[in-house]
């Protein structure tokens, strides 16, 4: 479906990104996946999924918090077909306590960098008459939760920014939307829910119904696959003309 096209996927050694990169590598994009390190593990995951789908995947290491490097990953990959902004790191406190270092980190990686790379890379794609940008924003892109001031605001910002993009490029074959997550079982999580527990006194199975799903109606994680088939179902020539939205993919969170 999407052979010949090249894939960046911003914050795809592991989680939401990488499960996100694996489902464009199977669909046929040559795929570049990202983070702030410089492995051999790195490189080693980029061969692992190119033998398992058999694309070509690349691994290019840049820190999504700084905006030189941002537009120098689009610059290194020779430019992309498909962008997809998925970087993103989260701090909890009120706003009165919240680091204004964590502040600024979280806007930086959270909302800068899809400017940044969206900026890079929509040249290539204004020259093709094709491209495609999803950035993964939030259920917190659509509403709000406590101690979360900076995750908030910069999902809220992202869907900003989808929506200004998308009016910008309309009519010339690129679209821009935005993917909204509820909760999904990444190793991240994962290794909250033990903590969570003890926290709560409560078993595994209760902590993930009554605390962590609490606003997730199914009371089912999102999983990395769901998110990348919708990822591809958005670059695919079906969704040409579905461009500057947001698609909910948190079982009906934001439906209440």
């Amino acid at each position: 479906m999407l052979k010949g096209k090249r894939a960046v996927v911003t914050g795809s050694n592991s989680g939401i990104g990488h499960g996100i990169a694996l489902e464009l590598a199977k669909a046929g994009a040559e795929v570049i996946i990202n983070s702030f390190t410089d492995r051999d593990e790195d490189h080693a995951m980029a061969a692992q999924m190119s033998a398992e789908t058999g694309a070509t995947v690349r691994y290019i290491a840049a820190d999504m918090s700084k905006g030189e490097d941002c537009r120098a990953l689009i610059e290194k990959a020779g430019g992309c077909d498909i962008l997809v902004n998925n970087a993103g790191i989260q701090h909890v406190a009120p706003v009165e306590d919240f680091p204004v270092e964590k502040w600024n980190a979280i806007i930086a990686i959270n909302l800068s960098s899809a400017f940044h790379t969206s900026a890079a890379a929509l040249p290539g794609m204004k020259a093709k008459g094709w491209g495609r940008i999803v950035n993964i924003a939030s259920a917190h892109g659509l509403t709000a939760s406590p101690f979360k001031s900076a995750y908030v605001s910069a999902k809220h910002g992202v869907v900003g920014l989808t929506k200004t993009i998308a009016l910008e490029e309309a009519g010339k074959g690129i679209t821009c939307n935005a993917i909204c997550p509820g909760y999904v079982l990444t190793p991240l999580v994962e290794n909250q829910i033990p903590d969570t527990m003890k926290q709560y006194n409560m078993d595994r199975e209760t902590v993930i119904r009554q605390v962590l799903l609490d606003r997730q109606p199914s009371k089912q994680f999102v999983t990395v696959e769901e998110l990348g088939g919708t990822t591809v179902f958005l670059c695919s020539d079906a969704a040409a003309q579905i461009t500057g939205t947001t698609i909910s993919v948190d079982g009906g969170w934001t439906a209440m």
